[in-house]
């Protein structure tokens, strides 16, 4: 495992460990709203500096971007290595003790990610990647799905829940979505259902509107596994437009033509 790897999957398994200590106290927990339907608890906050102080430990001058604190960079010039933090992805999933919520740290190096973790705690599952070097769980290796066509596919997605301009497209996107396959999933952590992607659980994954610390590793951990992520264009720029798609190659065009038909190009950039 490389020494970035290494030090993502000890600083997400215990953050996760903070996550599943308070699981059981929800109701003593103070909790703040970020904005409409978005909320940040004290175990939000927790483990986050939880995963900043493993890494500082050991890489003291790397650039930190993390949900609750923002960007953390050191003065003078900007580090090569950026990791990309979301400590609790799924808070209202965790705050009505429902279980599917995760860990998700990415690092990127110079500009593009090469290691991604995603942490289940609760079911202490550990989806992991390095650029070139395959994506597992639990050290078991992983590939997507073989599913060919839509309508024996189940997809994953999520709905909006905060930003409700594009409600429209989301919406002709996932009718055409359920009526042209076996099913769809809406969980609630966007990590979690890209990494079920990359083991195939789920065959595919669209969402409008994400961050960077929400598909980061996922993104790069479904590569490895086989799959394609890409934004809702086929290009790279998911982490920068929020939205992406991903599935196995077989599926993902059925998938990519669906979006092109359900969703007008000014919201596709």
């Amino acid at each position: 495992m490389h020494p970035l790897l290494n030090i993502a999957t000890q600083a997400a398994r215990a953050a996760g460990g903070n996550i599943l200590h308070h699981l059981d106290r929800i109701d003593q927990l103070n909790v703040e709203h970020k904005g409409k339907n978005d909320y940040v608890s004290e175990v939000d906050k927790e483990a986050e500096n939880t995963i900043i102080q493993t890494i500082k430990k050991y890489y003291p001058d790397h650039d930190i971007f993390a949900e609750e604190s923002g960007a953390s960079k050191k003065q003078g010039k900007p580090s090569e290595v950026r990791w990309i933090i979301d400590p609790l992805d799924g808070t209202t999933n965790f705050l009505h003790q429902f279980p599917q919520f995760s860990v998700s740290i990415a690092v990127e190096v110079k500009g593009k990610v090469q290691h991604g973790v995603i942490f289940d705690p609760v079911r202490d599952e550990m989806f992991t990647a390095s650029r070139g070097s395959g994506a597992y769980l639990n050290n078991r290796r992983l590939r997507v799905s073989q599913q060919k066509t839509l309508d024996n596919a189940l997809l994953a997605t999520g709905f909006p829940y905060h930003d409700f301009s594009y409600i429209d497209a989301y919406m002709a996107s996932l009718k055409s979505f359920m009526t042209s396959t076996a099913g769809i999933r809406r969980a609630g952590s966007a990590a979690l259902d890209l990494a079920y992607v990359a083991c195939g659980r789920v065959d595919g994954f669209w969402e409008f509107n994400l961050k960077p610390w929400d598909i980061a590793a996922g993104a790069l951990i479904i590569q490895e596994a086989g799959g394609l992520s890409t934004d809702f264009n086929g290009g790279d720029n998911y982490l920068t437009s929020g939205n992406i798609l991903a599935a196995n190659p077989k599926l993902y065009k059925e998938m990519a033509q669906t979006i092109g038909k359900t969703v007008p190009n000014e919201l596709r950039k």
